[in-house]
């Protein structure tokens, strides 16, 4: 599942491939979009910010307006890069995004989200974004400030909020919870130790940036044996033993029978009921 070191080391991949290089051709494949021509611009930057990502171009030879390609990579995304002229991994029909330099192909597969704006208008996207786990910028005392916002809000739901910090998806909520004996349930306000969290979601995303194989575990694990309780439901507890509940979460809950204006973002958890007591 796309998190933010998921979309930490794609970007890092996008800009071997792309930085400072002239697109030669683009392919942008959403219908808001599909019109935009690319070429002829060179890429200036390719940044991450939480689970979002932007490519950065120049205003290209005619000096128009630079611009910056955000896209989202939701749950099934994912872009990949291709020697020019190479045969591409996955069926073209999927493809969402196409940039093409003299030497390689950038290619955007099932990308949930995509944009095109003036790059001094990214905030109209990105704004929202509470401190990046990952960014150059990251400001732990912010995201302490925001996560209280809402004192009585479910721990599990706020540290999804992508206004509170941003970067942490399913996979890491329920590892964090699990890793500070946490049920997902506990209100903001009555978590003993917040700072502690937002340590450890910073801790563990940083471990897991340049890792193929995300793990929680303690180091790289091998397959099905990288997550304490995520994905786990039913199986005994690495810690105790005692079966891996599952259960659901409106993420959008603020606290109890409060939500923000939108639709459910309705979710699994999973948590041990010994190891994370109620509260």
């Amino acid at each position: 599942m796309p998190e933010g070191d998921t979309v930490y080391r794609q970007a890092a991949l996008l800009r071997r491939a792309l930085a400072g290089q002239v697109l030669t051709r683009s392919d942008l494949r959403f219908p808001a979009i599909a019109t935009a021509d690319l070429s002829g611009r060179i890429v200036t930057a390719v940044v991450p910010r939480g689970k979002h990502l932007l490519i950065r171009v120049d205003g290209g030879p005619e000096a128009l307006v630079p611009l910056s390609l955000h896209s989202h990579l939701l749950m099934e995304g994912m872009w990949h890069v291709y020697p020019r002229g190479a045969r591409w991994r996955r069926p073209g029909y999927q493809a969402r995004a196409v940039l093409e330099t003299a030497a390689a192909q950038a290619v955007g597969f099932d990308l949930g989200m995509l944009d095109l704006v003036a790059t001094a208008d990214e905030d109209e996207l990105v704004g929202h974004l509470g401190p990046d786990l990952l960014g150059p910028d990251w400001d732990r005392a912010e995201a302490l400030s925001r996560l209280a916002r809402h004192p009585r809000r479910p721990v599990a739901a706020a540290l999804m909020d992508q206004r509170n910090l941003a970067g942490i998806g399913n996979v890491y909520r329920n590892e964090i919870l699990f890793l500070r004996r946490l049920h997902p349930f506990t209100p903001v306000a009555a978590v003993e130790d917040l700072g502690a969290v937002v340590d450890l979601s910073h801790r563990l995303l940083h471990a897991n940036r340049d890792r193929s194989q995300r793990s929680t575990v303690g180091g790289p694990a091998r397959r099905g044996e990288q997550f304490w309780v995520y994905g786990r439901g039913r199986q005994p507890c690495r810690r105790c033993g005692t079966p891996i509940r599952e259960a659901r979460i409106d993420d959008a809950e603020l606290a109890p029978g409060e939500t923000h204006p939108g639709p459910p973002q309705d979710r699994a958890l999973w948590f041990c009921e010994r190891c994370q007591p109620a509260p």
